[in-house]
This record gives C-alpha cells, structure tokens and sequence, in this order.
C-alpha cells in the first residue's frame, strides 16, 4: 500500500500503533495518512481504556472499514466479523 486510492474495505492489513487517544488508536498502515482504530473496534470486549489493548509501537493487525479518499481518511478495526464502524452508514 502506498496510497489511500489504493484501500479498499475488508482488506486485512498490518500496521503500527503511532498513538493511542481516549477514542481510540492511530496505526499507520503505509498510506501516508494513520488510520483510526475507534475505541469501539479495538477489541470483541467493551475496552474503557485503548492504552490497555494497544501502545504506540505495537504491531497490530486491522481490517479496513471505510476509506473517504476526499477526506483522506480511513477507519480500521481489529475485531473479526461484519461489523463496520463506518460513520456514514447510519
């Protein structure tokens, strides 16, 4: 991956925790623009705190859930399954 055109919804990915926020956590995955790992698909768990699941520096595996290429950004999460985390879909 080397641009965010290049993302596509469902691709499974490896990236690296940059930074961990209350809301969640950035990873880059290589697309020059970190994606968001929002709280709420850290984990299969509820997780209260991201600085327990995740530190910056780790080695994580996402799934991409959204791409707004407009935008330049993306949505990532590390839970298995269908669920999408994907602000427009309400």
């Amino acid at each position: 991956m080397e641009d965010i055109k290049d993302l596509r919804p469902g691709m499974m990915l490896e990236g690296t925790v940059t930074n961990g926020a209350a809301f969640g956590a950035f990873v880059d995955i290589g697309v020059h623009q970190d994606g968001l790992v929002h709280v709420s698909q850290l984990a299969a768990n509820c997780v209260k705190d991201p600085h327990v699941e995740v530190k910056a520096g780790d080695v994580v595996r996402v799934r991409v859930d959204w791409v707004d290429v407009p935008r330049n950004r993306n949505g990532l999460s590390r839970r298995r399954g269908d669920q999408t985390s994907d602000p427009r879909a309400s």
